[in-house]
């Protein structure tokens, strides 16, 4: 009996520590890992001198590690950004700043050179990190519930939150390494798939992640889910790490040609 209390409360320690961040730590691997599997080999090795000793897959917690940091509270509000309709709002952002407005002006600050290795360093895993979360589609929120952090619900009758849900509770219940998952969806990106994902804008990113809310948020009205939710949604947590990592590819491959 105490193995299993020990156990339950385990589970729930860690769904309510995940609440707080972006994709989990597996979710953020896998990008990072199918992402050097399309990168130029040039372009990866200019990566992991930069990174090093990081890997391009760990770099992509970096952002998460260093909420404990208070010199890095400035960066706080960066891994998401609120859209009513897939447009994109100075006004109804954060006042310290949000994903959109970072990324673009962290990419062009990496594109200029000129750094020195520690600030180059950081604020790439920075990039990294947020590239991958703005494809968690509660990344883009509505302004309303925090993201989905304040929707409480049961995952398999253990107490969590829809954000934390869409983080890692999805994808921590396939009970595989983040290489066996990153080799499974690796295998789904066909040339045309790429070259589409290539083609869009980061507007696009945003529509296409309001779009996905309708299937979101269709949650049962007990607020218990279990095996039909993660049948009817799963899927899309893949696409979106798929297309992440294509994109996050791109991007590298723009700053460091």
């Amino acid at each position: 009996m105490k193995r299993i209390q020990t156990l339950t409360l385990t589970l729930f320690f860690s769904l309510l520590v995940s609440q707080a961040f972006a994709w989990g730590q597996l979710g953020h691997y896998l990008i990072g890992y199918m992402a050097e599997k399309q990168m130029k080999k040039s372009t990866k090795k200019k990566i992991e001198k930069i990174l090093f000793p990081m890997s391009l897959g760990k770099s992509g917690t970096w952002m998460d590690d260093i909420r404990s940091d208070r010199s890095y509270d400035y960066a706080t509000t960066w891994h998401y950004l609120n859209s009513k309709n897939g447009e994109y709002d100075p006004s109804t952002q954060e006042k310290t700043g949000d994903a959109y407005e970072a990324i673009q002006r962290i990419k062009a600050e990496l594109k200029a050179g000129g750094l020195d290795p520690k600030t180059e360093s950081e604020k790439l895993k920075m990039l990294i990190h947020m590239v991958e979360d703005i494809h968690q589609p509660l990344h883009v929120g509505t302004g309303d519930d925090r993201g989905g952090n304040d929707v409480k619900i049961e995952f398999f009758n253990q107490p969590t939150n829809l954000h934390a849900l869409w983080d890692s509770g999805m994808i921590d219940r396939q009970g595989m390494s983040y290489t066996e998952i990153g080799d499974e969806l690796f295998r789904r990106l066909t040339p045309e798939m790429q070259a589409k994902y290539r083609s869009a804008t980061m507007l696009d990113w945003l529509k296409e992640a309001v779009s996905y809310r309708p299937m979101v948020y269709k949650l049962p009205e007990n607020k218990k889910i279990s095996y039909q939710y993660m049948y009817e949604n799963y899927h899309i947590a893949e696409e979106r790490m798929i297309a992440a990592s294509v994109r996050l590819a791109q991007i590298l491959e723009e700053i460091y040609p």
